[in-house]
This record gives structure tokens, C-alpha cells and sequence, in this order.
């Protein structure tokens, strides 16, 4: 998600990107490491490249509009489309006794973060589509209730990074434990990557790249013909899975080499994150409260 949205700064767009800590209340009851976690996110923005001066970085709790504006999108939001959700439909299975209303609501509040800037495009990956799309449904709807108030927004999924492939070869997800840590100590890191599953096809054999968890990581961060040389020495004899670990972790570890030193200085430094995002929310908030104003006067408050 990263990639993509950090993208769009360099492509002339404004830019409002935010740490979910509304979101993370359906299922964090730790206080103290969401506090932790907020700065991490934010950390890992700046390191990896978000310049505070072009874009706004902010975390979801200094603009409570958007909580007020999930309120009224949650009044024009049906039970069916809610159940239809992936998040609520993954959690519940055949009982939703234990779900809270958070949860099952999530879907309006990420309706909320996106309505509320007037926005045009959203990078997300695959797997977000459905959120994309009942956001846009949302708009949609309310339009046709009390007239265009709504910018109706487009997902922007990158092909390349949909989906990205965990070490155990479904998706990478921290709910699966199958994640590589973006900013491991080499010797860490190395591990993760040494963990990452394969088939037992024998070194001396030819392997399929495209099926492989290993090559379709490195693709992601690779130089174009530094991919081309490994898909060809998979095609042939001799190339062993352990060698073509060994080959991303090189690539990632040169890749995250100065944004891990970076992470470890802003996280020393609690004091410059919270400034970068205090600033972030005195930009974000008057244009959330523009349009929630905008809203509010269109359903008769």
C-alpha cells in the first residue's frame, strides 16, 4: 500500500494518507501499544520516503469528522450490504454473537475516511476492492437522496502489487503470522526469508517462477534485469531454492538498508513524529469539516 500511495505524491496529486486508530478499536485493547503502533505506521511512512511538505500524514483520531460522517453513512447503509463485506463474512463465519458493531460497520467508517476529502483516487491493493466499491456505492446513494455533495471515487490497484504473497504462500497478512518484517536486523530478516515455502522440486530440476513465493517477492523490489536472470535460471538446471532466498534477501536488505536506520532514528525520537502528524491533522481537519459541514446542511442538520 506504501508504494503505490507514496507514488502519487511525485504524481502531482494532494495527497491526505492517516494512521487507522478508529479502525483499530474493533479489535485492539491495548492502550499503550496502540499508542506504540500509531507511531511505528507513521515512522515507517517518513523512512520509507513521505515528505510531510507535499503530503498529509495524520492520524484518524484528530479528525473526528469522519466519525460523524460514518454516523450518517451508517444511516443509509443496508444490513445486506454490510453481511456481503470480506472483513465481517472472514470473522463471523456462521456466528456473529461475538462481533462487535465496530466491526461489522467497518466498512462505512473506511467509506468516511475516504468521502470526507472529496477524493479521487485511492491506491489500495486487491483485496480492498470491495471497500472501494461500497464506498462508492455509499456516494452514490446519498447523492440520489439530497443532491451531489459527493466526489465519487476511483481505486487505483496496482496489477504488479495486489496482492502480496506471505512466507507460507497465502497472503501476506499479520493475522496469518506470515509477514517479513519491513525493518528486521539483517540477521532477522535473512531468517524470514530463509523460512519462505517452496515445493520439494529438486535443486538439479527446471521450477516454474510464476508459482514460486520467493520469485514473486523479488519482483516486487528487483531491478528489471536482475528478474529477467533469475526467471531464466529457474527455467534451466542447478538453481536451488535456497539460492534464490539468498538472492532476496540481498535485495531487500540493500533496498531497506537506509530506511531501517531512519525508522530506528524517528522512533528515538517520538517527539518529531507527533509533530509531523499534529501538523498532518491542522492541514486534514478543515477540509474534513468543509465537507462534513457540506453534508450536514444536505440531509437537513
Amino acid at each position: 500500500m506504501i508504494r503505490p500511495a507514496l507514488a502519487l505524491q511525485d504524481e502531482g496529486y494532494e495527497a491526505f494518507y492517516f494512521i487507522a486508530s478508529y479502525h483499530a478499536l474493533t479489535t485492539m485493547r491495548d492502550p499503550e501499544a496502540l499508542r506504540r503502533h500509531t507511531l511505528s505506521i507513521a515512522a515507517t511512512f517518513l523512512a520509507l520516503g513521505l515528505d510531510p511538505n507535499r503530503t498529509t500524514l495524520y492520524r484518524q483520531q484528530d479528525v473526528p469528522e469522519v466519525a460523524e460522517l460514518a454516523w450518517i453513512f451508517n444511516c443509509l447503509t443496508t444490513m445486506g450490504t454490510l453481511r456481503r463485506a470480506h472483513a465481517y463474512k472472514t470473522a463471523c463465519g456462521d456466528d456473529d454473537s461475538e462481533i462487535n458493531a465496530g466491526l461489522f460497520t467497518y466498512p462505512v467508517l473506511m467509506a468516511a475516511d475516504i468521502l470526507a476529502f472529496d477524493t479521487d483516487v485511492v491506491p489500495v491493493g486487491r483485496d480492498q476492492r470491495q471497500h472501494i466499491e461500497i464506498a462508492r456505492g455509499i456516494a452514490k446513494r446519498f447523492n440520489r437522496l439530497f443532491g451531489d455533495t459527493l466526489k465519487v471515487p476511483q481505486g487505483v490497484i496496482k496489477p504488479e502489487v495486489g496482492t502480496i504473497v506471505g512466507t507460507d504462500g497465502r497472503k501476506m497478512s499479520k493475522s496469518y503470522d506470515n509477514t517479513i518484517g519491513l525493518f528486521l536486523p539483517p540477521r532477522k530478516l535473512r531468517k524470514a526469508v530463509l523460512s519462505i515455502a517452496t515445493d520439494s522440486t529438486p535443486m538439479g530440476d527446471p521450477k516454474d517462477p510464476e508459482t514460486c513465493s520467493v520469485f514473486q517477492l523479488f519482483k516486487l523490489r528487483a531491478p528489471q534485469d536482475h528478474i529477467e536472470d533469475l526467471r531464466g535460471r529457474y527455467l534451466k538446471e542447478g538453481l536451488g531454492y535456497g539460492h534464490a532466498k539468498l538472492e532476496l534477501f540481498e535485495v531487500l536488505n540493500a533496498l531497506l538498508d537506509d530506511p531501517r536506520t531512519q525508522y530506528e532514528d524517528l522512533m528515538a525520537h517520538p517527539e518529531e513524529i507527533l509533530g509531523v502528524l499534529e501538523d498532518g491533522a491542522a492541514k486534514a481537519r478543515p477540509v474534513a469539516r468543509e465537507l462534513t459541514d457540506r453534508v450536514r446542511y444536505a440531509v437537513g442538520l
